[in-house]
């Protein structure tokens, strides 16, 4: 063993997830590519006192490095006890699609990885998550495994068609594969511009409406696998007033479409106890930047453009723990 996270101040997700189960909230999953969205993170979380998972997909390690990203999330670990409250930290490895990922992620400091087989044949789903098991669990590091596909396009995930997650399939995938967590399929997708137009309902003010979530799905699941925490992928909720703000300073983004935040409250307090978000912080990350160099073209001091980029995400994350996750007060 390289690196165990224990020596870098993180913790596994078991105790975070049961205590979301018990409280009816979820544990905000926040995607960081870089040092300001890392800062903005753990300062909203202990700053509303939230418990985080740090996510890192594949292609955030490569960009990162995986060396310094171990000792980025020290210093996260650092940085929140000098702010005064230690709050609980998990790293996790987003959507890993091979054993030789997470076991590398395992070994350079990950408290947790998820191994998602779900484009793969059921049984060949069940082998892969429960080979990822038998090695993580030897180190006491988490597992998420994955049943359904979310559509969408997002980092180095991607997929035409969403398929809806099988409940008579849970209890026999995490019977068999002894993992500590489940992504499900119910409606939500990945990126920015997870439905088209035509799938929405459109408001008398021109905003769309997607689909509902399917909670009967979700209420399927609970049956079957009773107090099991539950993950949902691709949870932004495309902010309005970021994709106008990056549309009127010389963006192009069209038919973004998110995730409804009362929908993911109400997960929330069902079995749901993980929400993943990457979206909402890119886009108001962008808006921000967008709108400071329209307004001040002469800028080139980076920390000039990425510090404004950097308060407007510790409000957005601030927002997310409070109202619509649940988590803050709760570390």
């Amino acid at each position: 063993m390289a690196v165990s996270y224990k020596d870098l101040g993180l913790v596994n997700t078991r105790e975070m997830f049961k205590k979301a189960m018990e409280g009816g909230y979820a544990i905000p999953a926040y995607n960081f590519n870089n040092m300001e969205q890392l800062q903005a993170i753990i300062q909203a979380c202990v700053e509303t006192k939230s418990p985080v998972i740090l996510q890192v997909s594949s292609g955030a390690r490569k960009y990162a490095n995986q060396t310094l990203l171990r000792y980025m999330a020290e210093g996260a670990v650092k940085m929140a006890a000098e702010m005064g409250y230690p709050i609980p930290i998990a790293l996790h490895l987003d959507h890993g699609d091979t054993y030789e990922l997470c076991v590398s992620c395992i070994e350079s400091g990950f408290s947790s990885v998820m191994i998602d087989g779900s484009h793969l044949p059921y049984e060949e789903n069940v082998a892969l998550t429960k080979k990822v098991v038998e090695y993580a669990h030897k180190y006491d590091v988490s597992v998420e495994g994955e049943l359904g596909v979310l559509a969408g396009i997002e980092d180095e995930v991607s997929a035409e068609k969403s398929s809806y997650t099988r409940p008579e399939e849970v209890e026999d995938f995490v019977k068999k594969t002894g993992v500590d967590s489940l992504a499900i399929s119910i409606g939500t997708s990945h990126g920015a511009a997870k439905f088209k137009p035509e799938q929405c309902t459109r408001t008398a003010d021109g905003v769309l409406i997607p689909p509902p979530l399917r909670f009967d799905i979700l209420e399927e699941i609970e049956k079957r696998i009773p107090g099991f925490p539950i993950v949902l992928h691709g949870s932004s909720s495309v902010p309005v007033d970021a994709v106008k703000i990056i549309n009127s300073h010389g963006g192009k983004l069209k038919d973004a479409v998110g995730i409804p935040e009362d929908q993911l409250r109400k997960a929330a307090s069902m079995s749901v106890c993980k929400i993943n978000i990457d979206s909402d912080g890119r886009l108001w990350f962008t808006a921000a930047i967008r709108e400071l160099f329209d307004e001040k073209p002469a800028e080139f001091d980076p920390r000039k453009y990425l510090g404004p980029a950097r308060s407007k995400l510790v409000e957005m994350y601030k927002h997310k723990n409070i109202n619509v996750l649940g988590s803050a007060g709760k570390a």
